[in-house]
């Protein structure tokens, strides 16, 4: 497959539609309509919106988990239709929320399963998953003959990362990837698959219901009403200081200031907006790549008044 072994491949989607039958009940479920939208290769786009706009079933027809009901798939300028759907899916990595780790094998066995699959040699597999498992920080050596119970939640989630990066694939999928690590941890294991994305290259699809992942991560954040409609998809500054519509600015957050700080602390983008329609965001210093975070919009106003009135 011309998308597979290292080069990041361009992703369209093509008037995508999904539509469930009537259940009991009558009437049909549309999850995604009409949606078209396109990443570029080397790109980290997020997905995100409420639940049951689409952003998990959007994710799943690119890998063709779920077959679409219309519209186009394109790799490349490959239609997805016309390929076998289990050699596809063994050429695009996939990470999901629970991991989903076989837990009768070691570490090293569950990153080797797609190289094994795809018939790669004993030595070349071997080589392969210390070089993951070390990108990933699990270092053959300590981790590779251990079982997914004997690993923290972190650590299992870093290998299902390892194991998706297995075969250098040009399409990478992540279907909510943080959300079974405890809260205190998501930060640091999020600041450390950013690292590694900026290293591997993958073209990055990342389904998320939480924002601030999805600024720290994404090159550019697609937002999603019901119904799989586009609403927006532009940078994460662009996003957060100038929603397009009114769904998009209900779900960012409206009416205040932005406060993008760097893992370290230090200020990296301040937006100040008492009006949404009157931000300038060309005239922000903009830092909004992977390791930034979004703190709450009234708290950067609260601590600028507070100053004020302080006398800072």
């Amino acid at each position: 497959m011309p998308y597979v072994g290292g080069v990041s491949a361009r992703i369209e989607l093509d008037r995508l539609r999904k539509v469930y039958p009537a259940g009991p009940r009558g009437g049909q479920t549309v999850a995604v309509d009409d949606l078209s939208l396109v990443v570029e290769p080397g790109e980290v786009l997020a997905l995100v919106g409420p639940s049951g706009c689409g952003k998990s079933t959007t994710l799943r027809m690119i890998n063709r988990l779920i077959e679409p009901s219309g519209g186009r798939v394109l790799l490349d300028d490959v239609d997805t239709a016309g390929l076998d759907p289990v050699t596809l899916r063994r050429g695009i990595g996939y990470v999901i929320q629970d991991v989903g780790l076989l837990p009768h094998r070691t570490v090293e066995a569950n990153v080797a399963t797609v190289p094994r699959l795809l018939g790669w040699d004993r030595a070349r597999t071997r080589a392969r998953v210390a070089d993951v498992l070390d990108l990933v920080g699990l270092p053959a050596g300590t981790y590779g003959r251990r079982y997914p119970h004997q690993l923290s939640g972190g650590e299992r989630q870093r290998v299902g990362v390892a194991r998706a990066l297995a075969t250098d694939p040009a399409v990478l999928l992540l279907d909510e990837p943080f959300g079974a690590v405890d809260p205190e941890f998501r930060r640091h294991l999020q600041a450390e698959v950013a690292a590694i994305l900026g290293d591997v290259g993958s073209t990055v699809v990342l389904v998320t219901h939480d924002l601030d992942e999805a600024v720290r991560l994404g090159d550019r954040i697609a937002v999603l009403s019901r119904g799989g409609h586009l609403e927006q998809v532009a940078d994460p500054l662009t996003v957060l200081a100038r929603p397009a519509t009114a769904r998009v600015r209900d779900f960012v957050g409206d009416g205040a200031a932005l406060r993008m700080v760097s893992p370290s602390g230090g200020p990296a983008v301040v937006v100040v907006r008492d009006d949404p329609d009157g931000a300038d965001a060309d005239d922000a210093a903009a830092d909004t790549g992977p390791g930034a975070t979004v703190l709450a919009a009234r708290d950067a106003l609260a601590a600028l008044r507070a100053a004020d009135r302080l006398g800072g």
